[in-house]
């Protein structure tokens, strides 16, 4: 892709996974480092291009790019699992290739094709407490933790931290009420991302999220990986399940090996140009 152009006149793409949605900047060339308010501009739906988070692609010297994730909020985060799937397409084609590696602030991913879908190895989850992180040791995988109607949920890291409840049905939660209450608790000292899970049968969860600094999105890779890892914890599933969030469907896999595997669809919206310095 052709994303280039001399600052403050910046070439973006616009691109969603499953309704979560994304600008996309090429910084490899002319690097760009966006500002939180840059970040935050960009993101507002009614007076910049609107977007769940800002991706920028910059320069790695142990993979094919490495993908900078900044939530609608300008804070920035370490993976991502939707973008890394859009990223992850955007490459495949540019460089022609059967499989491409993108580094993250939490480690590199590797993507690659699956019958017209785009397959993403998300890692190994993280489950202990320090690791999640929490302020203090709990038991992650039964938290003692409650908010109104939801209670003792699972805790894991995907490079971002997550929390998942399950419930019988995930429209009788007011998320948009709860989601930023357990998100800021002081329990969780970096946020967290909140999962609200249904499950339907043994091969499929109906999911709900909450992302922490973006709000309640459409769909949410990391989080599914979480819910994925829940869920068979929980006895829920055997490793392996479509996930349906409001978006619509990620097949999920926390495989043998002990990595999370994704695959879902990618969609281009389209592509465009922002004068970053009328932000100013």
């Amino acid at each position: 892709m052709t994303l280039r152009r001399e600052s403050p006149h910046r070439a973006f793409r616009k691109m969603h996974g499953l309704g979560n949605d994304f600008v996309i900047i090429d910084g490899r060339t002319d690097r760009l480092d966006l500002s939180e308010a840059e970040a935050r501009h960009i993101a507002n739906r009614n007076r910049g291009i609107g977007c769940d988070q800002i991706i920028t692609l910059l320069p790695s010297r142990k993979a094919d790019v490495f993908m900078r994730i900044q939530n609608a909020d300008g804070s920035e985060v370490n993976a991502c699992g939707n973008a890394t799937r859009c990223v992850g397409d955007i490459l495949l084609k540019e460089k022609n290739s059967d499989q491409v590696q993108i580094e993250t602030g939490a480690g590199i991913l590797t993507a690659k094709r699956d019958r017209g879908l785009i397959r993403v190895d998300m890692g190994i989850p993280l489950r202990k407490w320090n690791e999640i992180p929490l302020s203090q040791m709990m038991d992650t995988d039964d938290l003692d933790l409650t908010m109104g109607t939801l209670s003792h949920p699972v805790a894991v890291n995907m490079g971002n931290p997550h929390v998942v409840f399950f419930v019988d049905n995930v429209h009788d939660i007011d998320i948009a009420h709860l989601g930023p209450v357990i998100e800021h608790h002081a329990i969780f000292p970096e946020r967290v991302n909140v999962s609200i899970i249904a499950v339907q049968n043994k091969n499929l969860l109906r999911h709900r999220v909450w992302e922490r600094g973006a709000g309640i999105t459409e769909a949410c890779g990391s989080a599914a990986c979480a819910a994925i890892v829940a869920a068979t914890l929980r006895g829920y599933v055997d490793h392996a399940a479509d996930i349906e969030l409001d978006g619509g469907v990620l097949r999920m896999e926390w495989a043998h090996d002990g990595h999370v595997y994704m695959t879902g669809e990618v969609t281009y919206v389209y592509d465009g140009t922002i004068d970053l310095g009328a932000f100013q």
